[in-house]
C-alpha cells in the first residue's frame, strides 16, 4: 500500500510539474535563452525535490537540509503557478467563446507569471517568518464532571515532523518554547516524527526530549507519520527511552484525578476503538484523549470525553490548503464543543515539507483546564 501510494503521488508531482514546464514555456519569450534557462531551473529544482525525498538520509546532514529546503519550496512556486496558468487557462476558454478580453491580450499568460512569482515569493518570505515563530494558543476550559477544585495545565504540540528537515536545533527550541510555559503535563498528539528515525537517531535527539519539563509526564500517540517509519514501533521505542510515556491504544490514570487516553493512528486498520478503551473506567474522573486525526469527533462526545486534542490536517499548511481542509473535515482546524466534550484540532508546531505558513500558523496550545 505504501508503495502504490508513492507511485500516485510521484505520477500526480510529475504531472503538475510538467504543465507548470509546458506554460511557463510558452508564456516566456523565446529571446536571450529565457525559456531554456527556465527550463533548465524548474528541472533542477524538481530533481532537487525527489533527491531530497528518496536519498536524503544518505547524503550529510547539511547537504541534506540544504537540499530539502530547495526541493520543498519549490513546491510552493509551481503550486502557485499551476494555479494561476490554470486560471489563465479557464479564462482563455471562456473569452474564445464569449470574448470579453480586450484586444492586444497576448502577454496575458507573461504577464501572469511575473506577478504571481512576485506576489508568491513575498508570501514565501512571511510564510517562513511566521513558519519560524510558532504561536501560542491559549485556552480556558472547565470540565462537567464533580469538581476536585484543581487546575492543569497542559501543553500540547502535534506534527512536529523531525527529521532531516525539523533538525536537532529546531527542536531545541521547540522544548524551549514548551519549557517556557511551564506545564504540568505534556501531550505529543502524533506525526513527532517525519518518516524514516534514521535522522533523528543520528542527531540523539533523545536528549532534547529529556530536557521537557513537566511533573506529571510526557505522553505520546502515533501519527500516520509514524507508520511511514522502518517500523510501526520505531518512533514509539525511540522516545519511550527517551523518557516518554507511548499511550498508543492505552490509558493512563495521572495524579489520581484525570485519565489521559491515547489511540493509535487510524492507519492501524486494527487499533482498538475507543468504546473499548473507556471501558471501565471511574466516570467521577476527567478523560483527556489524543487522536491524531480529526475524524468521527462523535465518538469522543458519545464516550464521555472531556477533551480531545488532535492534529494531523495542518490547517493545509498553506493557502489554498486551507480552504480544502474546511471542506474535508467537521472541523479542520481550531476549538469546538460538541455536547460536554471539547475538541482542538491543532494545526501543528512542526511542518511536513515546505517550511511555510501562507495563510496559517506553527503552534502550541496551552489548555488550562479546571476539574
Amino acid at each position: 500500500m505504501k508503495i502504490g501510494f508513492i507511485i500516485i503521488a510521484l505520477a500526480i508531482l510529475f504531472s503538475l510539474n510538467s504543465y507548470v514546464i509546458l506554460r511557463g514555456w510558452q508564456a516566456l519569450p523565446s529571446v536571450y535563452n529565457v525559456r531554456q534557462a527556465y527550463l533548465i531551473t524548474t528541472i533542477l529544482l524538481f530533481l532537487a525535490l525527489m533527491g531530497s525525498m528518496i536519498f536524503g538520509n544518505a547524503m550529510p546532514q547539511l547537504v541534506a537540509k540544504t537540499v530539502s529546503f530547495i526541493g520543498f519550496s519549490y513546491i510552493v512556486v509551481f503550486i502557485y503557478l499551476f494555479l494561476s496558468f490554470l486560471i489563465v487557462d479557464i479564462v482563455r476558454i471562456a473569452n474564445y467563446f464569449i470574448h470579453f478580453l480586450p484586444a492586444g491580450m497576448a502577454t496575458f499568460r507573461l504577464w501572469t507569471m511575473i506577478i504571481t512569482l512576485a506576489v508568491t515569493g513575498i508570501a514565501m518570505i512571511i510564510g517562513n517568518y511566521k513558519f519560524n515563530h510558532p504561536s501560542v494558543v491559549t485556552l480556558n476550559l472547565t470540565t462537567d464532571h464533580p469538581t476536585q477544585h484543581k487546575k492543569l495545565k497542559i501543553v500540547a504540540a502535534s506534527d512536529i515532523h523531525l527529521g532531516i528537515s525539523i533538525d536537532k536545533k529546531r527542536l531545541q527550541s521547540y522544548v524551549k518554547l514548551i519549557n517556557d510555559q511551564h506545564p504540568d503535563i505534556v501531550l505529543l498528539a502524533g506525526d513527532v516524527s517525519d518518516r524514516s528515525m534514521i535522522p533523528v537517531v543520528k542527531q540523539n535527539m533523545a536528549e532534547e526530549f529529556r530536557a521537557i519539563k513537566a511533573p506529571l509526564g510526557v505522553y505520546a500517540i502515533n501519527g500516520n507519520h509514524e507508520h511511514y517509519a522502518e517500523t510501526s514501533n520505531a518512533t514509539a521505542n525511540y522516545l519511550k527511552d527517551a523518557g516518554i510515556i507511548d499511550l498508543r491504544d492505552s490509558v493512563c490514570l495521572v495524579d489520581s484525578s484525570f485519565y489521559v487516553i491515547g489511540r493509535d493512528d487510524r492507519s492501524n486498520a486494527n487499533r482498538k476503538s475507543l468504546k473499548e478503551l473507556v471501558n471501565g473506567l471511574d466516570a467521577n474522573y476527567p478523560r483527556i484523549l489524543m487522536d491524531h486525526q480529526p475524524f468521527k469527533l462523535e465518538e469522543a462526545e458519545q464516550n464521555g470525553i472531556d477533551l480531545q486534542i488532535s492534529g494531523h490536517t495542518h490547517n493545509g499548511q498553506f493557502f489554498p490548503g486551507n480552504l480544502l481542509v474546511k471542506r474535508m473535515y467537521e472541523k479542520g482546524y481550531g476549538y469546538i464543543k460538541k455536547g460536554k466534550t471539547n475538541y482542538y484540532i491543532s494545526s501543528g508546531l512542526g511542518i511536513w515539507g515546505p517550511q511555510y505558513r501562507i495563510g496559517t500558523q506553527s503552534e502550541i496550545v496551552v489548555i488550562n483546564l479546571k476539574y
